[in-house]
C-alpha cells in the first residue's frame, strides 16, 4: 500500500506560493474538498488526482509517495 507524503507536497506547494487547499485545488484541477482532505491525511488521492498533483508541482510521482509496510500477524 502506498501512501501520499504530504511534508513533501505541501514543500513543493509552498515552493509554488500555494500553502491553502483551495490555492493546491485550483493550480492542480482537483477538488477543494479532496485536497484538503489529502493534506489533513483523512483520504488519499486516487491514481488520477494522483497524477495531477504531481504534474502541477513538477514532481516525480514517486517522490510524493511512500510504501507502508503493514506486517501481517499471525
Amino acid at each position: 500500500m502506498f501512501r501520499l507524503d504530504v511534508s513533501k507536497l505541501l514543500e513543493a506547494t509552498e515552493a509554488r506560493g500555494d500553502s491553502t487547499g483551495y490555492a493546491i485545488s485550483r493550480r492542480a484541477g482537483i477538488s477543494e474538498s479532496s485536497a484538503y482532505r489529502y493534506l489533513s491525511g483523512e483520504a488519499q488521492p486516487d491514481l488520477n488526482s494522483a497524477m495531477r498533483l504531481a504534474e502541477a508541482y513538477d514532481l516525480d510521482l514517486r517522490s510524493v509517495f511512500f510504501r507502508l509496510v503493514v506486517e501481517a500477524t499471525a
